[in-house]
């Protein structure tokens, strides 16, 4: 695992870069609220469909392997920055960027003001309007200090197992601030920037998870959607072949 202090965080940013062997861009993951990379990602990207190419997993700050500075806003445009702070140490350039709803929404920001960094985007369930989604509502109901003395356990607990998993190693405050930047989103839209993006675009949603909102819109705009069978939100961990097996689809 590969780490970058950055000072304007305060902290460690943490990453897996798995080596490739096939010729193409490196490809890039950025998951959801809770979450990490090194979780969600590593046994996609070595999926019979996928392993061959380069691939940086990234664990953003407040989750998985990386630090938790206190003083780091959590916003999606800050976590957005992050990435990029990765992606322009390694020298990186015209990536497949790969996001998990609020990594999807991270995806979209990323793309729509830094354009040079990717070739294309994939976007898995990400979240598309202001108010949150099923997990940052809940979490953006207390305020800060109630979430961090008593509501991140209450919520850890009614929590389906794997996804608690993935949360109880996430710094609190962290996922509180983070569910709140989803609360608030951006203007325009991720639906809006999405549209706008200049890359290659594709949209991914498991089967369980229709009616899915804006995909009709999406369709309508020409971007692909993909399905992945048996699979709800956590397409990763779902079906973990079948949502390598999508992106392998976008990519063609």
């Amino acid at each position: 695992m590969d780490s970058l202090f950055l000072p304007a965080a305060g902290g460690h940013i943490r990453w897996i870069d798995i080596p490739g062997s096939r010729p193409g861009p490196p490809h890039v993951y950025v998951h959801g609220l809770g979450c990490a990379g090194s979780a969600d990602f590593v046994h996609i990207a070595t999926q019979p469909s996928l392993v061959g190419h380069r691939a940086i997993v990234v664990d953003l700050l407040g989750h998985g392997y990386s630090d938790r500075p206190v003083d780091f806003s959590y916003t999606l445009h800050d976590h957005a920055q992050t990435v990029a702070d990765v992606l322009d140490h390694l020298g990186v350039r015209q990536s497949v960027l790969v996001g998990h709803s609020m990594g999807g929404a991270i995806a979209i920001i990323l793309a729509s003001e830094r354009e040079g960094l990717f070739s294309r985007v994939i976007a898995a369930e990400p979240n598309w309007h202001a108010g949150g989604g099923l997990f940052s509502k809940p979490i953006a109901q207390y305020a800060e200090s109630e979430f961090l003395a008593h509501g991140f356990g209450l919520l850890l607990n009614s929590y389906d197992p794997t996804y608690a998993a993935r949360v109880r190693v996430t710094d609190p405050r962290a996922l509180y601030r983070s569910a709140l930047g989803l609360i608030q989103a951006t203007e325009p839209d991720m639906a809006e920037r999405f549209i706008a993006l200049p890359h290659r675009r594709a949209l991914i949603v498991g089967a369980h998870s229709r009616p899915y909102e804006e995909e009709d819109v999406m369709r309508d705009a020409g971007i692909p959607v993909i399905d992945v069978p048996d699979a709800g939100h956590d397409l990763m961990h779902e079906n973990p072949q079948g949502f390598a097996a999508a992106v392998a689809r976008a990519l063609r």
